[in-house]
């Protein structure tokens, strides 16, 4: 049984126990509190203290007591259920650790499975314009400027709070847009002009029970009204119209939506709408191509 008291007031000698066992203590501790995924983020938390990456833990140098001390007080946050992310203030998307807290949306590692499906069809396309709309810490933004450093990118934003982590993740390479990613007025001026559009909105239907670590996310992020769909349904019209003919779109969508998010990109007038599931199977994501020739004139936009 896992004893607490002794956990917080247990004075070590620097030579009483190494990263292991320190580790296999922090598990136990967060398997007590509910953490599904204990061993691990035991292991990240022991990595960000020791300064090395998890291959190499086991031949980290034994902790000081102050590392410690560190250390333990990171568990501590983490078995009260604070997101990992923000325990270490990093959060790994597409070879990059992008800075996330309160505030901001924490990227998912499903949510690469978007740049995976749209790098291929930005092939070709010489300085192309890319938008990430409700772009959040800007993880889709910055995974597309780290594979095509000479991409134009727009991340649009409308919160406060997650424009400060967009910007500092952003800092140099995109053009961070603070707007209503579904108005008609926001990025105007691109319209049939955009190469490639992703987007992750908020799509959780409301009431849907959530983890405590989801919950630590911003609800404006997660919630997306009573089917989930308020705000994908305009969001859809404003993509069709920004995207030139030719251009493509993938957006991330609740498991519930496999059908529902098809559809509304095929009455927004776009073509070769696409359901995707995700690794494990579950429906993910959607992709859909603005009709006509890229060297054409423009077809409807809704």
């Amino acid at each position: 049984m896992w004893d607490e008291a002794s956990y917080g007031e247990e004075v070590m000698r620097v030579d009483e126990k190494d990263w292991r066992e320190l580790v296999r203590e922090a598990a136990d501790r967060l398997t007590a509190a509910g953490v599904d995924s204990a061993r691990v983020d035991a292991e990240w938390l022991a990595c960000e203290v020791a300064g090395v990456d998890r291959a190499r833990l086991a031949f980290a140098p034994p902790p000081g007591p102050d590392a410690v001390r560190r250390f333990r007080d990171m568990v501590a946050a983490r078995a009260a259920r604070r997101p990992l992310q923000h325990v270490i203030g990093t959060a790994p998307f597409w070879r990059r650790d992008l800075a996330v807290g309160q505030g901001v949306f924490i990227p998912r590692p499903e949510t690469e499975l978007l740049v995976e499906w749209a790098l291929p069809r930005l092939a070709g396309t010489r300085r192309p314009v890319v938008v990430d709309l409700c772009a959040g810490s800007g993880a889709l933004a910055s995974a597309v400027m780290t594979e095509r450093s000479d991409a134009r990118v727009f991340a649009v934003e409308a919160e406060p709070a997650a424009l400060h982590w967009l910007r500092r993740n952003l800092a140099v390479g995109a053009e961070v847009v603070e707007g209503d990613a579904t108005s008609p007025e926001t990025l105007r001026e691109l319209d049939g002009r955009v190469d490639l559009v992703l987007t992750n909105p908020p799509y959780v239907p409301e009431g849907t029970p959530v983890s405590p670590e989801v919950a630590a996310d911003p609800a404006t992020a997660v919630f997306g009204g009573p089917d989930g769909l308020d705000v994908i349904r305009p969001l859809v019209h404003r993509v069709a119209a920004l995207l030139r003919p030719g251009g493509n779109v993938a957006i991330e969508h609740d498991d519930t939506h496999g059908e529902a998010v098809p559809a509304l990109l095929v009455a927004a007038g776009l073509d070769d709408v696409v359901a995707h599931r995700d690794l494990s199977g579950r429906p993910r994501f959607a992709t859909a191509r603005r009709a006509g020739d890229p060297g054409g004139p423009a077809g409807p936009t809704a």
